[in-house]
């Protein structure tokens, strides 16, 4: 099995934890990677500048983007510039993200919409941009960072990540249907819960509403501390977001039409693989059943 490499990539989020692992390890296969990055002149210089260290430390092409998901413009810009530089683009991974933590009825509705914009129509935006290339040259992967808690466990204070995840999961399902006659391949991969080399929970947002949240503190004091102190013990040692970073590169490598349309890394095992499993399987049964089987593959 010959391995797939110079690539064109662009994956979204590349700042730090998956999607920086992910850019660095990309690069280090052999693939054109265009790290996705906002404030690439702003906050995020530092982040610009060790990618572009890595590069040259390890002889890779890792390139910086600016690449704001949340706004048309930049993401057109962005697919237009590599479109400019390479005719094509084959691989698009969807990383960008952001997590909250606390009570679901502390946070506003705006946040909740805030937090579905980058979580999901940031999703939209990207594939507006990038699809139109792959379909009219009938091949490209789609790779969508997805999360355990669409079907697994689901600890409480993490009601709207969750959800807007969920939402994201389900946009990749369809999607999925949608490509597969324009030879377009879809992958899902599946982390867990990972306390080391992510920084979801330290950057993570907090509920507007904070009369709210502090009558909920009387009932439920600590508990999001219980839940980050628990999830780190139910992870072994060598549970590091790396792992993420690992399956991805060996899926974007695996030659056309091998590809896997769902994976997980959940050292913790919440159950979510179990529950995909079920889910996945309902699918292509149901799909064999209304004679939408070739939608499962991709065409040749």
């Amino acid at each position: 099995m010959s391995k797939t490499t110079n690539q064109i990539i662009v994956i979204t989020g590349a700042s730090s934890g998956f999607g920086a692992l992910t850019a660095r390890a990309l690069a280090d296969a052999g693939d054109i990677v265009y790290a996705g990055i906002r404030e690439t002149a702003g906050r995020n210089a530092p982040q610009v500048r060790a990618a572009a260290d890595h590069a040259t430390e390890h002889g890779v092409d890792l390139r910086s983007i600016e690449f704001d998901v949340n706004s048309q413009d930049s993401v057109d810009a962005a697919v237009a510039r590599i479109m400019a530089e390479h005719g094509h683009i084959d691989v698009l991974i969807h990383n960008a993200g952001h997590m909250v933590t606390g009570p679901a009825e502390a946070f506003t509705p705006e946040q909740l919409a805030e937090l579905y914009n980058v979580n999901v129509l940031s999703t939209q935006r990207v594939n507006r941009a990038v699809l139109p290339g792959m379909r009219h040259r009938g091949q490209g992967l789609v790779l969508w960072v997805s999360s355990s808690s669409v079907k697994g466990g689901t600890p409480p204070y993490l009601a709207p990540y969750f959800a807007a995840k969920a939402g994201m999961d389900s946009l990749a399902v369809s999607y999925a249907g949608e490509l597969a006659r324009w030879g377009v391949e879809t992958s899902i991969v599946v982390p867990g819960s990972f306390t080391s080399g992510t920084n979801h929970f330290a950057h993570s947002g907090r509920p507007s509403d904070t009369a709210v949240e502090a009558e909920y503190e009387t009932r439920y004091a600590g508990l999001m501390e219980q839940v980050a102190g628990k999830l780190a013990a139910l992870a072994p040692e060598i549970a590091d977001a790396s792992l993420v970073a690992d399956e991805i590169t060996r899926i974007v490598g695996l030659p056309r039409g091998q590809r896997p349309y769902r994976v997980h890394i959940d050292p913790a095992d919440d159950g979510s693989e179990a529950v995909s499993d079920a889910a996945d399987r309902i699918r292509r049964e149901f799909l064999t059943r209304i004679d939408l089987t070739d939608l499962l593959t991709v065409k040749s």
